[in-house]
């Protein structure tokens, strides 16, 4: 399977969710409600808002709203998610009927493929035997090895992964980066801390359950030797907020220098396996965990060796296999991890499938739909006024010296703007599948997919290429290109609407792209040039300050109790903490431009800056499962939505005089004590 391994250092986007999303349940399909934009209803007027303007803004949203039982979360942003899901599965349902475009085809037969539930059921695990077969005939170190490499892109498990990605110092190349994996439950804190040990109960059961399903030797003992192994390799994993540190994640070296630096391993076996053999060199990313891990698999026996891989590779297929594997799957990974307490329906299930392996193709039929010119010529407009008060900003800092400002200026004078959808498409004519194979179409798309990412291997950038497609609710700034991106899914209410009141539309999306433009200078995206290049352009004066400033933001953060017992990791999320501030301020500054000296009209007896305020707020309003929640403290670079609402408010100056926030208010904080960075 492909990885993501540059997610925890170059994860600046406004929204991570790798998740079973769910829909908003008001009445109203869409979160454009009321006559300016902001659902005055969902308020929760007993609530000070210096107490929770969380709650203030949305709670009796929150109190009044359930979560569905096949649902992890509802809200606002994901009922926008669904909105957009339920728009792809009317395409597919139409490709699937009658394709016109091979594209078409393809989209209809895995979607088909999907559906055919009776032929699934009726193969039950023989789809997954030819994998099984291949674990089992792999009685050496050097053939796990080799098979570790050949899982980057199918179903299966590795130790160590590989990526293709900009050169983060020569940003007009990619590079292969390696990273470490082989873990099975979300990260290392599920093996290691405290909070996650009925979890670990659950995830030994399940592995018993998953081995003894394919009638692995001894299940029982299997699993528990499972279990030991991966708890050995958490233990040298990095946390995540240590694989943020763009500094020490850059580490060249050869397969020849990984033999010496990492020994145990059959480094040039598992390059074989994974088809980059010739590369010659790997961007190694957790670098001091290597050899111990390298150790960990040279002291482990094959027989632990391929009942780990079964189970990984069974575990990952589960989903697309009969129900008494996909059953079981959602018994674990949906129900005890997430909180879900039934599975959603197979169509919806379905359209995650083709989006995920086809989304180029789908979001290109989502766009011509869909998305309308204006939404992007608007957004376009925004850009420009936010690009303009983050350079105000930048002006006027009285702790940035002047040579520092000048590349911070620099910086943003050369910032990249993409809206709405490329402008070309992805070829996947090269990629055939069947109506009648999932399984088949699966490794087949994978396989695909992994090609598609390896051939980036040393060529050339190609500068129109997106990291997302149009019809992901989502938003990012990619450092090493300097530049933000705005999916045209996005470009909705409740973050955007022509319709709506200003003030709203820039406390949505125009924080939003406040937001990514701060990601830029964020405590990581501070670290690239205005070129994308990964070097130290602060003076060590500016530097200092910088950090002194953003570890305050930091420990702000992490005194913040989500769950009993379970606070915000400040310095996991603090690159999105420091986006959240600078996205309001910066739309503050930009709604108070668009006014061109002109008061701010007064609505529904609300001020012009209480309403982009709340226009924020209603872009983070949910409900989490406390399952889900534990799961993304944990793992997610971003806090929790009912912290996005209210913690940044704490350090600007316009809310407490929007909301006559005042000492005693439990989110008060002395002026002095305000952090302020950009």
């Amino acid at each position: 399977m492909t990885h993501r391994l540059l997610a925890a250092a170059l994860a600046l986007a406004i929204h991570f969710a790798p998740i079973a999303l769910a829909a908003d349940t008001t009445p109203s399909k869409a979160p454009h409600i009321g006559p300016w934009g902001f659902d005055l209803a969902g308020r929760d007027l007993s609530v000070r808002p210096g107490r929770d303007f969380n709650l203030h803004a949305s709670g009796s949203y929150v109190r009044n709203t359930p979560i569905p039982s096949d649902k992890v979360m509802v809200g606002a942003f994901v009922g926008l998610h669904y909105q957009s899901q339920d728009q792809l599965l009317a395409i597919i349902r139409e490709q699937a009927a009658t394709p016109v475009t091979p594209d078409g085809v393809r989209i209809g037969n895995l979607f088909r493929s999907f559906m055919d539930e009776a032929r699934i059921e009726a193969l039950d695990d023989k789809p997954l035997q030819s994998d099984l077969d291949r674990v089992r005939v792999a009685t050496t170190p050097e053939a796990q090895a080799r098979l570790m490499g050949d899982s980057q892109g199918r179903a299966g498990g590795s130790f160590f992964a590989s990526e293709v990605q900009e050169d983060l110092k020569n940003p007009n190349r990619s590079a292969l980066y390696l990273g470490l994996a082989g873990l099975g439950l979300p990260d290392r804190d599920y093996y290691l801390a405290e909070g996650f040990a009925p979890v670990r109960k659950a995830y030994q059961d399940y592995l018993a359950q998953v081995l003894a399903a394919i009638g692995w030797p001894d299940a029982q003992r299997a699993a528990a030797d499972v279990w030991a192994l991966e708890l050995r390799i958490a233990g040298v994993h990095w946390s995540r907020a240590e694989k943020r540190e763009t500094g020490r994640i850059y580490n060249p070296m050869t397969l020849s220098e990984l033999d010496v630096f990492a020994p145990g391993f059959p480094w040039h076996a598992w390059a074989e396996g994974a088809g980059v053999a010739q590369v010659a060199r790997f961007i190694v990313i957790e670098k001091d965990a290597f050899p111990a891990l390298a150790k960990i698999f040279a002291e482990t026996p094959v027989a632990t060796l391929q009942a780990w891989q079964a189970a990984q590779t069974t575990d990952q297929s589960s989903p697309y296999l009969s129900k008494r594997f996909s059953d079981q799957h959602f018994a674990f990974r949906g129900r005890i991890l997430q909180g879900q307490q039934t599975e959603m329906p197979r169509e919806k299930r379905g359209v995650q499938v083709v989006d995920a392996q086809l989304g180029d193709p789908l979001g290109r039929l989502y766009v011509a739909r869909h998305f309308p010119p204006e939404a992007k010529a608007a957004t376009e407009e925004l850009v420009a006024m936010l690009r303009k008060a983050m350079m105000a900003r930048i002006g006027k800092l009285e702790w940035m010296s002047r040579e520092t400002r000048k590349q911070a200026l620099y910086k943003m004078r050369h910032f990249g703007v993409k809206i709405g959808y490329p402008d070309h498409w992805r070829d996947f004519s090269g990629l055939e599948l069947s109506p009648d194979d999932l399984h088949g179409n699966m490794i087949a798309a994978g396989r695909f997919n992994y090609a598609w990412n390896l051939a980036k291997l040393d060529r050339r950038i190609d500068p129109a290429e997106w990291g997302m497609n149009p019809q992901q609710v989502n938003a990012y700034y990619n450092p090493v290109r300097n530049e933000i991106v705005f999916p045209a899914a996005i470009l909705q209410p409740p973050f955007f609407d022509p319709h709506a009141d200003a003030a709203v539309n820039f406390g949505g999306i125009g924080a939003v792209i406040g937001h990514e433009i701060t990601h830029g200078f964020d405590d990581q995206g501070r670290k690239y040039d205005g070129d994308g290049v990964l070097r130290d352009w602060w003076s060590p004066e500016d530097s200092a300050e910088f950090m002194k400033r953003a570890a305050a933001l930091s420990a702000q953060y992490s005194a913040i109790e989500v769950l009993p017992g379970a606070n915000v990791k400040g310095d996991l999320t603090l690159g999105e903490n420091i986006a959240d501030l600078g996205g309001i301020l910066l739309a503050l500054d930009a709604y108070r431009l668009s006014l061109d000296g002109k008061p701010a009209p007064v609505l529904d007896g609300l001020t012009g800056e209480q309403r982009v305020f709340y226009g924020w707020a209603q872009v983070w309003r949910a409900i989490t499962r406390d399952e889900l929640t534990r799961q993304l403290l944990a793992t997610d670079t971003h806090s929790p939505s009912s912290v996005r609402a209210r913690a940044p408010m704490r350090n600007v100056d316009a809310w407490y005089e929007a909301f006559d926030v005042q000492p005693g208010d439990a989110d008060y904080v002395p002026p002095e004590q305000r952090v302020r960075i950009w």
